[in-house]
């Protein structure tokens, strides 16, 4: 089984991967690690602020290791902003017979209730050298744009509204 668990930046994609590995002992990629590594060993000229060019460059790349796992009926779970929308138009049916995909996105409510314990919370998996980006705006932007999109395409998704209680049952 492939789970894929896209969503804005501070949503809580890599705490619920960490979640996933602890409960089902599945293992997880981040996206984010991949495309440091891939920036950081020249492979790219991207930077971390390319984002739309970054997930052109990161999908076809991501896509063939979900159907590598698939192929070698391994279970493993990616997090990371960079899955398209229309991402089921990547795969056959028979390999979204074992994909799942969820999107974490925090409703306004949330953000205006609780952007103090985001920011408060956003280095609680890995190390944010810098977070400085993450503001009120940006993330009421972000996740309402992720919720259009996630209704446009059909995805599924998973809205955080009253408080941080987030789980994927597999």
């Amino acid at each position: 089984m492939i789970i894929l668990i896209a969503g804005c930046s501070h949503t809580g994609k890599t705490l619920m991967s960490q979640k996933l590995l602890e409960k089902y002992k599945y293992p997880y990629l981040s996206i984010d690690h991949l495309k440091m590594g891939l920036i950081r060993s020249g492979n790219t000229d991207l930077t971390p602020d390319d984002s739309t060019e970054l997930e052109a460059y990161l999908w076809p790349i991501i896509r063939e290791i979900i159907k590598t796992a698939i192929e070698n009926q391994q279970n493993l779970v990616i997090e990371g902003c960079y899955v398209p929308f229309d991402w089921k138009n990547s795969f056959e049916e028979q390999y979204l017979e074992q994909i799942k995909y969820y999107c974490l996105i925090m409703t306004e409510e949330y953000i205006n209730n609780c952007y103090a314990d985001i920011k408060a919370f956003a280095n609680v998996i890995e190390q944010r050298i810098d977070d400085s980006y993450c503001t009120k705006e940006m993330l009421l932007k972000d996740n309402a744009f992720n919720l259009k999109m996630c209704k446009k395409y059909g995805c599924n998704y998973i809205l955080i509204d009253d408080d941080y209680e987030v789980d994927i049952k597999l």
